[in-house]
């Protein structure tokens, strides 16, 4: 998967390739694009969606706080992002040293360590979203089916 620069925060700075953001003190000086979040510090891939079963890798070194899944592509981009299934995202984050489903509320994940690899898997016609610690090849959390209604799925 490849990120997309046009929807990145401007204090998300990608890599040349696409595969890697980090987080960046110094906002960028970039156009505001539609398809930007202005103020939620997300990201998308360019690449979507709307059928199949998928499975990807990303890797969080570790990181003290951070956040992945999958968004419809409809989601908004503007103001602040709730991030929940409600809203269209489906995604799992660690603050601090606490792992977390993203829902409303929000629900522990009991890990014994923070993941360095999650594993993230998609079936679109079976509404399933799943997240996996990679290394340690255990399960860390996985929504109820949803229905995504035929719209695009961006990890």
């Amino acid at each position: 998967l490849t990120l997309d620069p046009d929807t990145a925060h401007p204090r998300l700075a990608l890599s040349e390739d696409g595969k890697c953001v980090r987080w960046d003190d110094a906002r960028r000086s970039i156009p505001d694009h539609p398809k930007r979040f202005d103020s939620s510090r997300c990201v998308l891939a360019r690449e979507g969606f709307t059928c199949g079963r998928h499975y990807w890798e990303v890797q969080v070194c570790q990181g003290l706080a951070w956040a992945l899944g999958v968004a419809k592509a409809s989601v908004a981009r503007k103001g602040r992002v709730s991030v929940r299934p409600e809203r269209g995202i489906w995604a799992v984050g660690q603050c601090g040293s606490q792992c977390q489903a993203l829902t409303s509320p929000s629900v522990p994940i009991a890990l014994p360590e923070a993941p360095e690899v999650v594993g993230v898997y998609l079936d679109y016609e079976g509404g399933r979203v799943a997240f996996f610690d990679v290394q340690r090849e255990v399960p860390m959390f996985a929504y109820p089916t949803a229905r995504f209604g035929g719209e695009e799925l961006l990890p």
